[in-house]
């Protein structure tokens, strides 16, 4: 699941094959997982960062809302893809981190909370390079 020179990610249910979220940004850089979406004032419908780290760990995927002034979906997934944990993650909150061990964190719209249990196992898809390239 992790190869290090993606830039956009398709997010699909194993078992139901159904994409999730398309067109997620891949954030495999420090500087990519620094910034997150801070000093952002919202997301777009339909945006994501998924942060990935280079392992399982509840420290590194830790993250903090300060200057980021909307909530967001936060979910935690292990290196196997499994959903370890969520949370609504609200504007300004210094911490949050998940109760297992995880390697991506996905952030995006809170509504993308209803369509994750912990438990479900997900996969990372290259988006479709454009036509022509």
């Amino acid at each position: 699941m992790g190869v290090k020179r993606r830039q956009c990610v398709n997010v699909k249910h194993r078992a139901s094959g159904i994409t999730l979220l398309a067109g997620a940004r891949w954030c495999a850089t420090f500087l990519c997982r620094l910034r997150g979406l801070m000093f952002r004032s919202a997301l777009r419908a339909g945006e994501a960062l998924i942060l990935v780290e280079p392992g399982d760990s509840r420290s590194a995927t830790a993250i903090h809302m300060f200057f980021v002034p909307f909530a967001i979906a936060t979910i935690w997934i292990d290196s196997s893809g499994r959903v370890v944990d969520k949370a609504l993650a609200r504007p300004w909150r210094p911490f949050y981190a998940p109760r297992a061990p995880a390697r991506y964190t996905l952030e995006t719209d809170p509504a993308f909370l209803d369509q994750v249990a912990i438990g479900d196992e997900l996969v990372f898809e290259d988006c479709a390079a454009p036509a022509g390239r």
